[in-house]
């Protein structure tokens, strides 16, 4: 790759291998399921939750995987570009896309930790507790549901070959 690539955006895509699970994520997280029948708000922080939710599991399961470190790197690497980008098209100025993404990015991690203590969690109330602190529900009284939905959509993902994964073939994950 010369200068004039590098400067000018031309060249490789560095993220081309592991956009397709991208794409399958946000998808598997925009699934109607998730607001019509598991109550999760359809707004802009409701989509923003589930997406962070989607993307946690993926990169969960990613995590049993022993050559994923860097395509779980590639993964939040879109993740904040497609926040920033996001960011930017809503309208907020650029001295403060970045306060606005580091705020995202721990909004993630902190979904990540969460659910890495309560998936393994026998009993659906460490779940259920998780979904009622990280996720804008509608209807607060299907956070059960949705959490035995989790449950089984992790279930899913762990099930499904590592390589389907790359290829951005997610298991159905909201029914």
């Amino acid at each position: 790759m010369t200068l004039l690539d590098r400067l000018f955006g031309f060249g490789s895509d560095p993220h081309a291998a592991t956009r397709p699970l991208w794409h399958a994520a946000v998808v598997a997280a925009r699934d109607p399921h998730w607001y019509s029948d598991l109550g999760v708000a359809d707004t802009v922080p409701g989509r923003f939750d589930m997406v962070t939710i989607v993307l946690a599991l993926v990169l969960l399961r990613l995590e049993d995987e022993p050559d994923s470190a860097a395509e779980s790197v590639r993964l939040t690497e879109m993740f904040v570009e497609d926040m920033d980008a996001q960011l930017r098209q809503s309208g907020v100025g650029d001295l403060m896309v970045g306060k606005h993404v580091g705020k995202l990015m721990a909004t993630l991690g902190g979904r990540l930790g969460s659910l890495r203590d309560a998936l393994p969690n026998p009993e659906e109330a460490p779940l259920r507790e998780a979904v009622e602190r990280n996720v804008t529900l509608e209807k607060p009284e299907l956070a059960g549901a949705l959490a035995r939905q989790l449950k089984t959509a992790a279930q899913r993902l762990a099930e499904q070959p590592v390589e389907e994964l790359r290829r951005g073939r997610l298991p159905q994950l909201a029914r």
